[in-house]
């Protein structure tokens, strides 16, 4: 492969919420070593529909899932295949979701919840948490940097070329207490401290790294339609690779193509919009 890239989604978190609390990435823009944009999801801006999105570079009226009650295997060209076709060793770390969608479905909780597959054509090394019983009351999420750990784990065992690492507990947190609160200004403040380590040690394995999330929340801790708060979010970018001005909006059909140009995959027909990073 050309290069090295892992994604990092932090479900459910606003644009004016990364901005304001996530000081370790900040810090990072203030000094030049990252970049931010303002991305904007797909409509509906619901989570499931925004995974189908980011890894198919098509929108949820062509792939066809309409939200989280209608997840199933897309048969679209994505990420994780384009990579293999490119002779590139995938992992992921995710909610169950992501290998409905690009390794296997329904998901067997025996037989999914962690696999090694070599000559898989999609998802070589895949970790999944079901969060089954989530509720208002029990968020169910797996700790943030358990997860983290989990993807530097495959990065040194497989020595992955391109890697996906996504998190609920921010958006299950957003949900539960809104967005414009100390219980959320904590949560952000926690998960980007957890997560400022590992951007050290990705770095100096030779990754580039893309932080962002799959859509925002808004003043009721709801998401799905249109509204800025709903759909925007932010995009940090740690590489060498050169981007748009600052004051550029990134349409999330981007992700797709803009991580297999990195990488040097071949860009399907299906991902028709442009890569953001050159």
């Amino acid at each position: 492969m050309q290069n090295k890239l892992l994604l990092i989604i932090l479900d459910g978190v606003p644009w004016r919420n990364w901005r304001r609390l996530f000081g370790n990435l900040e810090g990072w823009v203030d000094s030049g070593e990252a970049r931010v944009w303002k991305i904007r999801s797909v409509l509906p801006s619901i989570s499931a529909s925004c995974y189908a999105s980011i890894h198919t570079g098509m929108p949820p009226a062509r792939h066809g899932c309409t939200g989280n009650g209608n997840v199933f295997h897309l048969g679209q060209p994505d990420v994780f295949g384009q990579v293999r076709a490119a002779g590139g060793i995938t992992g992921a770390v995710a909610h169950s979701f992501w290998s409905e969608f690009f390794n296997r479905a329904p998901f067997d909780y025996v037989r999914d919840i962690e696999y090694d597959e070599p000559e898989s054509t999609s998802i070589n090394h895949g970790r999944f948490h079901t969060m089954t019983g989530y509720g208002r009351d029990n968020q169910m999420t797996p700790s943030d940097v358990d997860l983290f750990a989990t993807l530097s784990n495959l990065c040194q065992r497989f020595s992955l070329d391109y890697g996906m690492l996504h998190t609920c507990t921010l958006d299950s947190m957003g949900h539960r207490y809104f967005h414009d609160c100390q219980e959320m200004d904590h949560a952000c403040f926690v998960m980007d401290e957890m997560l400022a380590p590992f951007i050290h040690k990705w770095r100096a394995a030779g990754y580039e790294i893309i932080v962002t999330a799959d859509h925002g929340q808004d003043e009721r801790g709801h998401h799905g339609g249109r509204g800025a708060l709903q759909q925007e979010a932010a995009l940090y970018y740690f590489g060498p690779a050169e981007g748009p001005p600052d004051t550029t909006v990134i349409d999330q059909l981007q992700l797709a193509p803009t991580i297999l140009s990195r990488l040097g995959a071949d860009i399907p027909d299906t991902m028709q919009a442009k890569p953001f990073l050159r």
